[in-house]
């Protein structure tokens, strides 16, 4: 059984879930801080210095203790981690998996990488510009609607 069919698809309660400040207080005393936004939600919001990114598609292997790949980072599964991404939407399977993988001390931050930054964790960026929505095309039959509605 894969570790994606062993995760619940709806917890009644979300015992991983932690605040920002809560969470602050932990990379303070030294937990691994885990970033599993894409590249472009770290150019476009910032990051956090020392936080390792993490693929969500790749946590089996990153943190496996049988995985010849795992992160060098993780020294065991009574570490201390800290899971955020933009919301908990993209956090709250990796602090699940990491439990199901043995890491008790495995949680995530309500509120993601927004919360922790309000909550006075240091960070950096945005490295790139916000993405500014394109203004709306106005198609041709607009165009020939306005035409004929004017003569």
């Amino acid at each position: 059984m894969s570790i994606e069919t062993a995760v619940p698809e709806n917890d009644v309660q979300d015992t991983q879930l932690i605040t920002a400040q809560e969470a602050a207080k932990l990379i303070e005393e030294g937990a691994l801080l885990i970033d599993v936004r894409s590249e472009g939600g770290r150019a476009s919001t910032g990051a956090v210095p020392g936080a390792v990114v993490v693929n969500r598609e790749h946590v089996e292997e990153d943190f496996s203790p049988e995985s010849a790949h795992r992160l060098t980072q993780v020294s065991g599964t009574d570490q201390k981690i800290v899971v955020f991404c933009g919301s908990v939407n993209g956090s709250r399977p990796v602090a699940q998996k990491l439990q199901i993988l043995g890491y008790a001390n495995a949680v995530h931050v309500d509120g993601g990488f927004p919360a922790l930054r309000d909550a006075g964790v240091p960070t950096t960026g945005p490295t790139a510009p916000p993405v500014e929505p394109a203004p709306p095309v106005e198609s041709a039959q607009a165009s020939t609607d306005s035409v004929a509605s004017e003569r």
